[in-house]
């Protein structure tokens, strides 16, 4: 295993944002569930919850992981993209 690249993963589930707590908790844990059966190859940071999608950042050895994840975990995923760098306000300090 190489070093995890870091990942946004789009996913298009309808009716996502007006789900409870309760149904984003059984999400989440849906989720924890793949990454454990899966291994130290993929970690889910976080997502957000916007609409009818979610936009889900992942640290993963590459598309064909977070592909399974998706299998195991019942979550499409609608777009990948690889995020190479990132920037933030403390940046412009450098």
């Amino acid at each position: 295993m190489g070093q995890l690249k870091r990942y946004l993963v789009e996913r298009e589930i309808p009716g996502v944002g007006g789900m409870s707590i309760v149904e984003l908790c059984g999400a989440a844990r849906a989720s924890n569930q793949a990454v454990d059966r899966i291994g130290r190859s993929i970690q889910w940071q976080h997502s957000y919850v916007a609409g009818d999608r979610t936009f889900c950042i992942y640290l993963a050895d590459g598309e064909d992981v977070i592909r399974d994840h998706a299998e195991l975990s019942g979550f499409p995923v609608t777009r990948i993209i690889e995020i190479p760098q990132i920037i933030d306000p403390t940046t412009a300090n450098n």
